[in-house]
């Protein structure tokens, strides 16, 4: 299951890696050359320096996401994931090797989105440590919601409806972009019921030393969100609902 997830992220690069790269490469330099030279500083670091971790995660979530809501799906409409449910393959194997396929490709692409960051400023990285558990473990969290959406998705227009209307909208509000601190104290208490607001602090965390939460709540808030999910993605495919035609 790996190694089929694996080779497909390389067999098909220039739509699985190189998109995101590209995209991610004219955030850096529209918002940060351009816009982020008037904007100035923001505490000890430069807007640029600022929103990288951000973007190396929107990168992630979009990556691990769409990777398994594809997969999945794909095997749903082509009828082969009928295959694997008659297979000795557990349901935990299963979802465990979809899951590897998504975080693989995120990483990987948050990875490149990070070396290319790298032209355009210096990243220090203050807790390496957190940045890694923080980076995988979104991965994870949104591998296992994309295999989710992929179960329930009747047609092909349907896994598009949660990056469109709920991970982008989210993501743009999760910090991304500034500092809750600088919002009205309504909206900052309106940020806290984002997740994607703690996954971004976390990782900013990690490279610059700097977060608007509790890293350590944002750390345990990302472990129970994963333990969440996997319990229904693993109880979905189990049953068998929405595979099993």
């Amino acid at each position: 299951m790996t190694r089929k997830e694996t080779l497909r992220i390389f067999r098909i690069w220039t739509q699985t890696l190189l998109p995101s790269v590209i995209s991610t490469s004219l955030y850096f330099l529209i918002f940060g050359s351009f816009i982020g030279s008037r904007i100035g500083l923001i505490g000890e670091v430069t807007y640029l320096q600022f929103i990288i971790p951000g973007l190396v995660m929107m990168s992630v979530i979009t990556n691990a996401y769409s990777n398994v809501v594809a997969s999945v799906f794909s095997a749903k409409f082509q009828r082969n994931i009928e295959e694997l449910l008659v297979s000795p393959l557990t349901s935990t194997v299963i979802l465990l090797g979809y899951v590897v396929g998504g975080v693989m490709r995120g990483v990987i692409v948050g990875f490149l989105v990070f070396l290319v960051s790298l032209y355009f400023t210096a990243l220090p990285m203050t807790h390496p440590m957190i940045a890694i558990t923080t980076i995988i473990g979104t991965a994870i969290l949104f591998s296992l919601l994309g295999f989710v959406n992929a179960i329930f998705a009747r047609k092909f227009d349907d896994i598009a409806i949660v990056p469109t209307f709920i991970l982008t909208p989210l993501t743009y509000l999760g910090g991304l972009f500034y500092s809750i601190k600088d919002l009205p104290l309504i909206w900052q208490k309106i940020s806290f019921f984002n997740p994607i607001l703690y996954l971004v602090n976390s990782f900013r965390y990690g490279f610059l030393g700097i977060s608007d939460i509790s890293v350590s709540v944002a750390v345990i808030s990302m472990g129970v969100l994963i333990g969440i999910m996997w319990c229904v993605a693993l109880f979905l495919l189990h049953r068998g609902i929405g595979l099993r035609q």
